[in-house]
């Protein structure tokens, strides 16, 4: 595995036989996206549409679906549910002339394009795009092919990826087992299911975070928001939560250097059903046992990672409450047209520092950060509160107990009924008077509104940055949601002040 020239990543895979074709065919599926383009280079019959066929069933989860040689009608497109991927064949092409009337040009960006006979195309190929020149080699037999895999451009660096995926599952015993991409979130994570011997795994693929850009006192928004830059804090978190007895999963494999994680499958059976989907309220009662459980245990700051490697959980301060809120301003204003002033922002920082004083005062237990619907299975096979798998804590810091019972009870991606999160706040409050006899209702119905509402108001700007800035504007559709949570928890007579701002800056969205 060789870089080549500059912007150029290239690495050699011996395919013994069509079973390894269809292995490495998987590697590379994992880690392409929509607009990619895939060239496929090498002499007649070394396998160049047997690779491609083998792709487009893999993409649509279908062995049976027809995939005909697009030689003679020299494109196909298939609207698979992934994303739509075309097959292009350049052989019958005289010259470089002609691609403008094949329709190339035409193709949606959303496709990932899938090209034979790339030499065809002259220079007329992108910079940015993955190639694959399979040739054969009589002496190791009819099915034998060399393949090199060259990532160029901006492709070079999942090239790189793709290698290195593929050396961890051979290194730790999954090389043969067959992979399936599943749904991830909105991070730069990537999941795929891998099946070996009947049983189901679950690959975590996470590239160290890289630092963006300074925005404060010479920091990057990750650093000061205490965001998991390696997978080393899902390690010690999923270790943590096992030896108190939570549903965490299991780490079969790890490397933690290049950010790779084989996990026990914890299933697909969410706590939410139905579509629009809505909470189903015993899985809810269940999840907040499992906070109340969790939050009566006196929990370290320091975890171990494995022998002779520790973990120090960040603590959630001010700086990081902070500049979560600030995310309204920064991208949720302008999404509304709104550029605040320096004033506005000073105010709105002064009543966010008062407000927030006494959630840092409580005493810290595990923030979680992500308990919400998206990130929790269940497990009817298991007993009490272990039948609620728990999933992405990677970011978890030491903070205040309220946080992630908002979390959960303020789902922003599915709406919890004002009753039913009054019913279940009640339940977590019941259960921690219980265990113990100090604790105090009505403070943490204070501190319950506060995080509730640093929250709703990082969540607004974050789903306005996926949209302005990553060009996912899916998210929007939750702001009404969110918008109405915010409104709940600012009419605490607590936040009078806080509420009093949002009403004179922050004009109620059109879509809510």
């Amino acid at each position: 595995m060789v870089p080549t020239t500059a912007g150029e990543y290239s690495f050699p895979v011996a395919l013994e036989d069509e079973q390894a074709t269809r292995r490495l065919m998987a590697d590379i599926a994992g880690l392409i996206e929509p607009g990619d383009l895939i060239t496929l280079s090498g002499d007649l019959g070394a396998g160049k549409t047997a690779f491609a066929r083998a792709f487009i069933r893999h993409i649509a989860g279908d062995e049976t679906i027809e995939v005909p040689s697009p030689t003679f009608t020299l494109m196909q497109s298939y609207d698979l549910p992934r994303y739509p991927v075309v097959h292009a064949d350049l052989y019958r092409l005289t010259g470089a002339g002609e691609l403008d009337e094949l329709g190339l040009e035409d193709v949606p960006d959303t496709a990932v394009t899938l090209l034979e006979w790339p030499d065809r195309a002259g220079g007329r190929l992108p910079g940015d795009r993955l190639d694959i020149e399979l040739t054969l080699s009589p002496p190791q037999g009819e099915t034998f092919r060399h393949a090199t895999v060259t990532g160029y451009g901006t492709f070079a660096p999942r090239a790189v990826r793709i290698a290195a995926i593929r050396r961890f599952l051979n290194d730790t015993g999954f090389g043969q087992a067959e992979r399936r991409r599943i749904q991830g979130d909105a991070s730069t994570r990537s999941y795929e299911r891998l099946t070996r011997d009947g049983v189901s795994y679950i690959l975590m693929n996470s590239p160290r975070r890289p630092d963006g850009p300074p925005v404060r006192d010479g920091k990057p928004y990750s650093a000061i928001a205490h965001l998991a830059e390696t997978v080393t804090p899902f390690i010690a978190m999923a270790r943590a939560l096992h030896m108190l007895g939570f549903s965490a999963p299991t780490i079969y494999a790890a490397d933690r250097d290049a950010g790779l994680l084989v996990l026990e499958d914890l299933g697909d059976e969410l706590v939410v059903e139905g579509d629009p989907p809505a909470p189903i309220a015993a899985r809810y009662e269940i999840a907040v046992d499992l906070l109340a459980a969790l939050h009566r245990e006196r929990t370290p700051d320091t975890l171990t990672v494995e022998p002779g490697v520790q973990y120090r959980v960040p603590r959630y301060d001010m700086d990081a409450m902070l500049i979560e809120a600030e995310l309204l301003l920064d991208w949720f204003l302008p999404l509304l047209g709104l550029t605040p002033t320096d004033e506005v922002r000073a105010g709105y920082v002064a009543l966010w520092r008062e407000a927030l004083a006494p959630a840092l005062a409580a005493p810290p237990t595990w923030v979680l950060r992500d308990y919400h619907s998206p990130n929790l299975l269940w497990l009817p096979e298991r007993d009490g509160i272990a039948r609620i798998g728990v999933l992405d804590f990677q970011d978890a810091m030491m903070g205040p107990a309220a946080y992630d019972v908002a979390s959960l009870l303020q789902d922003a991606r599915v709406t919890v009924p004002d009753k039913l999160e009054i019913v279940l706040l009640s339940r977590y409050t019941r259960a921690r008077m219980k265990a113990e006899p100090g604790f105090d209702a009505p403070i943490f119905a204070r501190l319950y509104a506060t995080m509730a509402a640093q929250r709703a108001s990082k969540i607004l700007g974050i789903f306005a940055r996926l949209d302005r800035r990553d060009g996912k504007p899916q998210y929007l559709r939750h702001l009404p949601r969110v918008w109405t949570y915010l409104q709940r928890s600012l009419a605490h007579p607590a936040l009078a002040p806080l509420g009093a701002w949002y009403r004179a800056n922050v004009p109620v969205p059109k879509r809510a």
